[in-house]
């Protein structure tokens, strides 16, 4: 899995980081809360291993922006606080586990993995799909293109999702109304082609080439 590590000890991160690459993990390292805010908005993560005590940003404090911004991503603080109002508060802020240091990296990982499991996301990075260069993380809600972030509305990111999901086919208006809307019937209205428009806009902004294939009464393709 890809773990965000935000520690500002560097000794005991950089003892962390290699047992939990041991472990098949791939391991970025931020040092304060600052840093790992900016860590999560420019990369993919399958979940965090949070220290509680931060330098100019604390843990609960960087849990709590994440979830105001959205952010579902798994989060495992680990303090050396272990008394039961300090997990509390921990947890309260919106972390989904506390570990008091030292706890072992085999640990570290057979909690993560259930985080994951109990977010209904698959180990090893099996759910990000990636098409070209789009990739996306359902379970995250986030996609890029090209390492790019894209700010996606709700529709907008469920018809790329399954668009990439059946990157290389074709597929009908009838089966992205039934599978991004859920409709058993055909609107009256173009919303299929209404979305693609500005679904379009969006993966183009940087001038880049349209990924949208459209073939006339038949539907629409990503490319791969």
């Amino acid at each position: 899995m890809d773990l965000l590590l935000v520690e500002d000890d560097a000794d005991y991160a950089d003892t962390l980081r290699s047992e939990l690459t041991a472990l098949d993990h791939r391991v970025v390292v931020a040092p304060t809360g600052p840093a790992a805010l900016v860590e999560i908005e420019r990369d993919r993560f399958d979940a965090v291993i949070l220290d509680r005590m931060l330098p100019h940003l604390d843990g609960a404090s960087v849990v709590r922006r994440l979830r105001d911004n959205g952010h579902r991503l798994p989060v495992l603080m680990l303090s050396a606080l272990g008394q039961s109002d300090q997990k509390i508060d921990g947890l309260e802020s919106g972390a989904d586990d506390y570990v008091v240091k030292p706890t072992p990296a085999a640990e570290l990982d057979a909690r993560i993995k259930a985080l994951v499991r109990a977010r209904g996301w698959i180990d090893d990075g099996a759910e990000t799909l990636r098409a070209g260069d789009i990739t996306i993380s359902p379970g995250q809600f986030r996609a890029w293109r090209d390492g790019r972030p894209l700010d996606l509305a709700k529709l907008e990111f469920k018809l790329l999702t399954e668009l990439a999901r059946h990157a290389g086919s074709f597929l009908t208006r009838a089966m992205l109304i039934e599978r991004v809307w859920g409709y058993d019937f055909e609107p009256a209205t173009n919303i299929v082609d209404a979305q693609v428009r500005m679904l379009r806009r969006k993966l183009t902004a940087d001038g880049a080439d349209d990924p949208i294939v459209t073939k006339r009464g038949i539907g629409y393709m990503l490319r791969v």
